[in-house]
């Protein structure tokens, strides 16, 4: 059986990030989503922070109304940005933990042991018509309590197993490795769509590729950090081609 298509959805707020260090409006993220539109993205995903570090609000809504693929508008799961998501009605919304310290994104959302709370937010944003993902890692509690709060779709957190790899921790990166096959594999049958993100390169974006249940990978940082050397479009051409190797 032919797995489905593996999908690319490209993060674009560290160019954001890049503009934000200086003001001004250059470079501009909402640029930077057509460009890899063009290139053979799928989607754009873009992190609305509370303390708006790097995506703005005003990029949110130009990248509604100006790119011509699916927005994926990454969220806490907050009063605020349950408001502002209703507003702007972007394709999909991936409710993520966050705190002001952290860096990135560190880890997966506890759905478990907040389960009143994101149920709620998980069904006021079904009802607005905006595909709901859970960023969340590949734990079977984790993935059950996914399916027990009504969200048709969830993002592994793979930054476990990359950071493995790059620091030569074979032993580590293997039960990752499977931790993620497997609970790719328990998602899919409890009836999830599953995606999966964060840490990925062009080689582990690869091996991951190869795993059917998996249907969208979503990645930003490295590819705006490989975009500095070979500009964005190939950078985003390279990603595909590892992505289509690993599917094949």
């Amino acid at each position: 059986m032919t797995p489905p298509a593996l999908r690319l959805g490209v993060n674009v707020d560290h160019v954001a990030t890049i503009r934000n260090a200086r003001g001004g409006r250059h470079p501009d993220p909402v640029r930077a989503a057509q460009i890899v539109i063009a290139a053979g993205a799928d989607g754009i995903t873009a992190h609305l922070r509370e303390d708006r570090r790097h995506i703005r609000d005003e990029d949110i809504a130009r990248l509604k109304a100006e790119i011509a693929k699916p927005l994926n508008l990454e969220m806490a799961a907050t009063e605020q940005m349950v408001a502002i998501a209703i507003q702007t009605a972007p394709h999909a919304a991936c409710l993520v933990p966050e705190r002001r310290e952290e860096r990135t994104t560190e880890g997966g959302l506890d759905v478990a042991g907040q389960h009143d709370a994101l149920a709620s937010v998980v069904a006021r944003l079904r009802d607005a018509g905006i595909r709901v993902s859970l960023f969340i890692a590949a734990e079977p509690r984790q993935i059950q309590a996914a399916v027990a709060i009504g969200a048709p779709v969830i993002e592994i957190h793979t930054g476990a197993w990359c950071d493995a790899l790059a620091d030569n921790r074979t032993s580590t990166a293997q039960a990752e490795w499977q931790r993620i096959r497997h609970g790719a594999q328990l998602a899919r049958r409890l009836g999830l769509e599953v995606h999966a993100g964060h840490g990925l390169n062009f080689q582990t974006a690869e091996t991951i590729a190869a795993l059917p249940e998996i249907v969208e990978l979503n990645i930003g940082h490295f590819l705006i950090g490989e975009g500095v050397f070979s500009g964005l479009a190939d950078a985003v051409k390279t990603m595909r081609a590892a992505m289509d190797r690993g599917r094949a």
